[in-house]
């Protein structure tokens, strides 16, 4: 990481954390100076690891609809949920990451849910707004882990490109610990189209069944992207 600025532990501040189904646990948050990318991320340490023990991490893009208003159209909410007890329990950190929407920001996002809701997929949206179907650059998040002292850790992660991108920074990924599957009748087309685009470690046969079970639509193939985005009207302004 020679080739990247160093960032610096700004602030330290100890919060309680309480969630809706009563879990609650204290973390220490953590802001930086020197971030690559000059966003607001934020560290939020949990639990006590074992002396000489791999850290446990996770990088968690901010989703304002999954994470506050308790979107089913994703699962990044109980992700979230599961993390900081999974965390917790064996010492580590999340990284609160400021990249809605896979890095697209959050109204663009919203506008990719419009073209979903037509018959594209998550990605497929993305590109017929013109935008990367992941914007996501992790340069911040090992700038955070190095200024914490973390060199080597446990990715919890169903996301290949993430461990990747920490190992090309520089990063030792021992391993990456997959997280739970949340699936609601409003999700499953989306984490399916994360395994066939994106190579999530998911149980594809698992959600194709979900899919059927729930009488969800199917995928968008043979829906042509031009197509669906004149009969949104160009959601996208």
């Amino acid at each position: 990481m020679s080739d990247i600025p160093a960032a610096t532990p700004r602030a330290r501040v100890r919060v309680p954390l309480r969630f809706h189904d009563g879990y609650a646990v204290d973390a220490e948050l953590v802001t930086f100076h020197g971030l690559a990318d000059g966003r607001e991320h934020v560290a939020v340490v949990l639990g006590d690891p074992a002396p000489g023990a791999v850290p446990l991490v996770r990088l968690h893009s901010e989703c304002l609809t999954g994470d506050v208003f308790g979107s089913a159209r994703c699962d990044c909410g109980p992700q979230l949920r599961e993390a900081v007890e999974r965390i917790a329990g064996r010492g580590g950190v999340l990284l609160y990451l400021r990249q809605e929407g896979r890095g697209i920001g959050l109204y663009n996002k919203l506008d990719a849910y419009a073209l979903q809701d037509k018959g594209l997929d998550t990605y497929a949206a993305n590109t017929a707004l013109g935008l990367p179907e992941d914007a996501r650059d992790y340069t911040a998040a090992a700038q955070m882990l190095t200024a914490l002292g973390i060199r080597e850790l446990d990715l919890l992660s169903n996301n290949p490109d993430k461990a990747g991108q920490l190992r090309d920074l520089g990063m030792t990924v021992r391993d990456r610990v997959p997280t739970g599957v949340f699936t609601t009748p409003h999700n499953v087309r989306y984490l399916r189209a994360k395994v066939l685009q994106t190579e999530h470690t998911l149980p594809l046969p698992a959600l194709t069944e979900r899919m059927e079970t729930a009488g969800a639509p199917g995928t968008a193939e043979g829906v042509g992207a031009a197509e669906v985005v004149g009969a949104a009207g160009r959601t996208a302004g």
